[in-house]
């Protein structure tokens, strides 16, 4: 029973660890892992959106105009109804004037008319200006996922990253659609309606302000609260979309280890609080309406009164208490909807800030200045005293140096750790070195744009990707001018022709990430994207880890066939595969502790024989 117990207990610990993980990633988490700063304060953060907004600002000022010119003449609306009223109530005693009555209803009809035209405008042109401002903002982070350093992807959390392009700009777009606009408006009806009620009848007009005061302390006490609320409610959808984004891409390591009751409970938890963040952010929202309609109830109540009483004493008409409801309808409308407005603003500043969080998270340098090119590479590669670390405090490279001639074929060997993949990043720049430099052709590689460098290589990955998209453009990937027959010639040459001729549609056959290949066959279609590439250099990261023997062996001589004449860099765990290697580096702890042919290190001994012994359990 005790170890139940405690086995439950783990399982707690583990979820809950799950849950603040993904939630502190939602949040935005630094290089480090550490909870990252707010973005600003409230007024901080409308800055930012209103500096981006900037261009389009004429558009809309345009729609507020609109919105501006139809709430002037719904102010005008109750004086008209007041001279009908007096109109009629006169012509009950004397005789009544028709014609200006007619008069009357008809400017009311055009002036109803025009309200509504214009509200029309406005609302469309602000719907347009919107959807750009959310196509734009979607455009601005693309760009910037693609200029974001790796080590911001090292931390961060996927689905939370979509989370941010969907759920948090489309909140931005709808708020600032439904809420500017209506804020312009309600704020010229509420003080247009007051400075006509005290024109009209001041001792009423207080008494209509008197009873509205109660659903605005109260409205204002509860929007106090509302901003960590919103906030909440982001940062928990974002945790959502990151576990469901994480869960699914790995559902088959989460069968095998039996962990669906622990994600379906970690799961529930996230679920649990977006629902009381949301139902809060709700509740906020909904509790001003009711509020303010019992303040305008109370109001419309104690205008009667006050008003009835000065009938009686003859210091009112009927005109002016018609006019005075209306006035009161406008003015609690007005003050109800600019309250309603804050809710979904504040819902647009905890969007924003984790928008432009994202925005500004630090770049790659800019590049533009760089004149200088890779072009006819020969392949020569030397890395010169090079040091790096992830963190500054723990280095993974210390003093790495050596020499490699066009056309070599260089192994990078070692255990789990020893900075095999690391050189790799670094020779690419996905990485920038804390000492040292890495030269091509004599050109240090931080001379040139990373392009300009990425396309002097080709490269083959453990982790294999491939897009929704045919066979033959995942094949072809970015590479102009390849006809197909040159695909077919490649993809023989590896033994997936026969795999592809299989398909039901053969090469234009759909495929994606999600797609049931084995492994092998998915880095076989990376292996031919990378001999359609052609480049000068390649990189091959365990390129053959994932196929089977007799495949291998097919692969390691079309692999062969390749590298003749180009400058190669293998990363290989199994090191049958690099025994005709020009030039073996074995790695250990960042430092390279032997270099040679695999028949020099073999007679050398030491480490790398070990190594390589070990493997064959000599």
């Amino acid at each position: 029973m005790s170890d139940k117990k405690n086995a439950g207990d783990k399982n707690e610990v583990i979820i809950d660890s799950s849950v603040k993980r993904l939630q502190g990633a939602s949040m935005g988490t630094n290089h480090f892992g550490n909870v990252a700063e707010e973005v600003g304060s409230y007024k901080t953060t409308w800055r930012k959106l209103f500096k981006y907004c900037k261009k389009h600002i004429p558009v809309i000022v345009f729609a507020l105009i609109l919105a501006i010119v139809g709430a002037v003449l719904q102010i005008t609306v109750p004086s008209n109804l007041k001279n009908m009223t007096d109109l009629i109530q006169y012509g009950i005693t004397e005789s009544i004037n028709i014609n200006a009555v007619i008069r009357i209803a008809v400017t009311l009809g055009i002036m109803y008319a025009c309200i509504a035209l214009l509200n029309f405008f406005q609302n469309y042109t602000m719907a347009a200006v919107t959807a750009k401002i959310s196509e734009n903002l979607r455009t601005e982070i693309s760009r910037k996922i693609s200029r974001l350093t790796l080590k911001y992807f090292d931390n961060a959390n996927i689905g939370d990253i979509v989370s941010r392009i969907s759920n948090d700009v489309d909140t931005i777009g709808q708020t600032l659609n439904q809420n500017i606009g209506t804020l312009m408006t309600s704020s010229v009806l509420f003080i247009g309606s007051l400075a006509l009620m005290l024109r009209t009848n001041h001792i009423m007009a207080l008494t209509a302000i008197a009873a509205s005061i109660v659903g605005f302390v109260s409205s204002k006490a509860v929007l106090s609260r509302s901003k960590k609320i919103f906030k909440s409610q982001q940062v928990s959808l974002g945790a959502v979309g990151g576990h469901v984004e994480e869960i699914f891409s790995a559902h088959n390591v989460v069968k095998a280890y039996n962990g669906i009751a622990s994600e379906k409970r970690a799961f529930t938890m996230l679920n649990q609080q977006l629902y009381f963040s949301a139902w809060k952010a709700q509740f906020v929202s909904g509790f001003i309406t009711p509020l303010m309609q019992f303040s305008g109830s109370l109001a419309y109540v104690a205008v009667c009164v006050v008003g009835a009483t000065l009938i009686m004493h003859e210091q009112a008409s009927f005109g002016i208490i018609v006019a005075f409801i209306m006035y009161v309808n406008l003015f609690t409308t007005g003050l109800t909807h600019i309250l309603e407005t804050f809710p979904g603003l504040q819902g647009t500043t905890a969007a924003s800030e984790r928008v432009f969080s994202l925005l500004d998270e630090e770049e790659l340098a800019d590049e533009s200045h760089k004149t200088q090119s890779l072009s006819k590479v020969q392949g020569e590669v030397i890395f010169e005293n090079i040091k790096f670390g992830y963190y500054s405090e723990k280095p993974v490279i210390h003093d790495f140096s050596t020499h490699v001639k066009p056309g070599q074929k260089i192994a990078i060997v070692g255990p789990t750790g020893a900075g095999k993949t690391t050189i790799v990043n670094l020779l690419m720049r996905f990485y920038e070195l804390d000492n040292g430099s890495i030269l091509i052709d004599g050109l240090p590689t931080d001379q040139v744009t990373r392009a300009n460098l990425h396309d002097q290589f080709s490269m083959v990955l453990q982790d294999t990707w491939l897009f929704e998209g045919t066979v033959e453009q995942n094949i072809i990937y970015n590479k102009k001018n390849v006809s197909p027959e040159r695909v077919i010639e490649v993809c023989k040459a590896i033994g997936l022709h026969r795999f592809i001729s299989a398909m039901p549609e053969k090469y234009n056959s759909q495929l994606g990430d999600g797609n049931s290949l084995s492994e092998g066959q998915k880095q076989l279609i990376a292996i031919a994207r990378a001999m359609i590439h052609d480049a000068p250099m390649l990189i091959l990261d365990e390129a053959t880890s994932s196929v089977d023997t007799r495949t291998e062996s097919l692969v390691q001589n079309a692999m062969d066939k390749l590298m003749t004449g180009k400058t190669s860099f293998i990363i290989a765990h199994r090191l049958s595969t690099i025994k005709n290697a020009d030039l073996i580096l074995a790695l250990k702890d960042g430092d390279v502790v032997q270099c040679g042919t695999h028949e020099q290190l073999l007679a050398e001994g030491g480490f790398y024989s070990e190594l390589y012994n070990s493997q064959f359990g000599l």
